[in-house]
């Protein structure tokens, strides 16, 4: 189906009011109130969780190679995924990754 120019941007605001509202919900109305220790010990693991939930299908389902996982691919994501355990620094990990998959990319092709 092609959408038209308006189309597409009430789809935009629509989904970027939605979006707004999500997190008004949590943050603007229960943000002054204290929150309970168990509540704030499960929040911190949620980059935890994002980060890997949007990896993972790049990793095992690349668009780039038409679904089927690659070597590249796979070596960045163990080199991110040992620098990170070996370091505890996200950054670090993230980088190591992105530099072994470009650089297998450019050695394998």
């Amino acid at each position: 189906m092609i959408y038209s120019t308006i189309e597409i941007w009430v789809i935009i605001l629509v989904i970027g009011a939605g979006t707004y509202l999500i997190r008004f919900s949590f943050l603007g109305l229960i943000g002054k109130r204290t929150m309970s220790p168990l509540v704030l010990r499960l929040l911190r693991y949620t980059p935890v969780a994002v980060i890997p939930g949007m990896v993972a299908p790049l990793v095992l389902w690349p668009a780039a190679t038409g679904g089927q996982p690659d070597l590249a691919r796979s070596a960045a994501a163990l080199v991110a995924l040992a620098l990170g355990l070996a370091t505890r620094n996200t950054l670090m990990a993230m980088a190591g990754g992105a530099v072994t998959l470009y650089s297998m990319l450019y050695l394998v092709g």
